[in-house]
């Protein structure tokens, strides 16, 4: 008997365009070891790891006459070297030519002739080092019966575990009549599936109808001079990509959470607050009187109402209203942990050293689950999503070779043409910023100011003085906080009486023990 596609895996087909392609992927970086990197020997790991994984050798197949949601059915063609791509940078590759290169491919659609995952394995990078992008549909990873592959293929060692030929044979493909037949089985045994699936196809239908309807309306303001709303980061997307990534250390982030309370995970979310009001105000239109950014950050919870992964908790959605027209980042920090504190108050919060500590690099599946929750979520209104999830601490090996980076690229959704991963490694805290060719050309600003919003927090501890070694931003990038200046010019008084205001309302809210929120 072949398993049916659940009527809410469904949704990520049906809601998939040119535009919005359902899938999340993570840029790996990797130093080889004394041998070198050697191809070969990554490709039979693949092969030897995707028996933990049987959906990767599956693909979907429709049912005649939309009966029913589609099957996974084992694919008799199945061709390991097609999903594990070999792709090279001209030596020395740059970081610019690595991140150029991912945005064209995360811009590409998945096949659904085949299974629904792919590996491109990018040689070139300076000082011989390689990067692994991997691509998963989100129909293909639930966290429940699926976890991505990307989770299994690590190691702890540099020696992987020894090769195990499964030994595995594709069952033949069902016939048109069988799928028939068993779409009408399923119809008289299991009628609420086939409502659920009918439900989600209109669903999507509906949604068709709306973007149609949206993009006449921005032909019709253009038509007319109208000028479109200056909500920031709401928007039509195109099909092309822009990928930034920014890498910190995680000292930086505890030395603040030591110094002013809070979780590393609320220092993190400050430090998005700070580069995002930075960014904008760099932009013609500024703030345009915004002083909140609706985001949506996916938590791990203990909930018996939601649906168990196998990583041993759930996800839930978490609304932060980011405060960008706060110019103080301590009043940011405070502002973003009081926005915690009711959930942490729940105590069905999962702590994060649990979370890192799983088995394998789970965070490139809560990645994965966590941008099915940003897809659930898209109609309550949020502006960005920031999904952060972190992770071991202790290097972990490819087929031999160390990982240094691991950079997540969360998928954009409909009218959301930014979105923003986190995931810490290592003693470092790495950003993966994906955003729209079109709406945003100015995402490598972004990614500066995250850097100079870190920056700007470090600032505010007791050792005001940076430590020694400590990286400055490049001299050839315009500080970002400069480039607001102007913005600002004048209005410094206005500020500092707005500061002291916020920090006396702020002085009557419940204080929370440091070391209960330490992560």
């Amino acid at each position: 008997m072949t398993e049916r596609l659940r009527a809410r895996d469904l949704a990520f087909l049906t809601d998939e365009t040119l535009v919005t392609p359902r899938h999340n992927a993570t840029v790996e970086i990797f130093e080889p070891g004394e041998s070198g990197f050697d191809y070969a020997r990554l490709l039979e790991l693949v092969g030897d790891r995707l028996a933990f994984v049987p959906r990767y050798r599956q693909r979907l197949v429709e049912v005649p006459g939309n009966l029913a949601t589609p099957t996974w059915v084992d694919d008799v063609n199945f061709d390991l070297g097609y999903h594990v791509r070999r792709s090279a940078l001209p030596r020395p590759g740059t970081e610019e030519q690595l991140r150029e290169l991912v945005a064209r491919i995360i811009s590409r659609r998945l096949d659904r002739s085949r299974p629904l995952w792919e590996i491109y394995v990018i040689e070139g990078l300076a000082g011989g080092r390689f990067a692994l992008l991997s691509k998963s549909h989100q129909a293909l990873v639930d966290g429940v019966h699926t976890v991505d592959v990307g989770q299994l293929l690590l190691d702890t060692e540099p020696e992987p575990k020894p090769l195990v030929p499964d030994g595995w044979t594709p069952r033949p493909a069902p016939s048109a009549v069988g799928l028939v037949a068993e779409a009408v089985r399923d119809a008289i045994t299991e009628p609420v599936t086939v409502v659920d699936a009918v439900t989600v196809t209109a669903e999507a239908a509906r949604r068709t109808v709306a973007r149609a309807s949206a993009r006449t309306r921005q032909v019709a303001d253009a038509l007319t001079g109208r000028r479109p709303s200056l909500r920031p980061m709401l928007g039509p997307l195109s099909q092309q990509r822009r990928f930034v990534m920014v890498e910190t250390r995680l000292r930086d982030y505890r030395r603040i959470s030591e110094a002013h309370g809070g979780t590393v995970n609320e220092v993190i979310l400050a430090t998005v607050a700070g580069a995002l009001r930075a960014w904008l105000m760099t932009r013609v239109a500024s703030l345009g009187g915004t002083r909140q950014m609706r985001a949506l950050v996916p938590v791990s919870v203990i909930d018996r109402e939601l649906e168990a992964t196998s990583l041993g908790s759930q996800i839930a959605p978490h609304y932060v209203d980011l405060p960008i027209g706060e110019p103080s980042p301590l009043v940011r920090l405070h502002q973003v942990s009081y926005s915690f504190q009711a959930h942490a108050e729940t105590g069905r919060g999962v702590a994060a050293n649990r979370i890192a500590s799983i088995a394998g690099f789970a965070p490139a599946t809560f990645h994965a689950i966590g941008a099915r929750v940003a897809a659930a979520e898209v109609r309550r209104g949020y502006q960005i999503s920031v999904t952060n999830v972190p992770g071991p601490q202790t290097p972990l090996y490819l087929a031999g070779a160390q990982m240094t980076a691991s950079y997540p690229v969360p998928p954009l959704h409909d009218g959301h043409p930014l979105a923003i991963g986190v995931t810490s490694y290592d003693g470092k805290v790495f950003y993966g910023i994906n955003a729209d060719r079109d709406q945003v050309p100015d995402a490598d600003l972004l990614g500066t100011c995250v850097t100079e919003a870190l920056e700007e927090l470090l600032a505010t501890t007791t050792a005001t003085r940076a430590p020694r070694g400590r990286k400055k931003p490049a001299s050839a990038a315009k500080s970002a906080s400069a480039r607001a200046a102007s913005a600002r010019t004048g209005a410094s008084k206005k500020v500092a009486t707005k500061k002291s205001a916020t920090a006396k309302k702020l002085a009557g809210k419940p204080a929370k023990s440091t070391e209960a929120r330490k992560r």
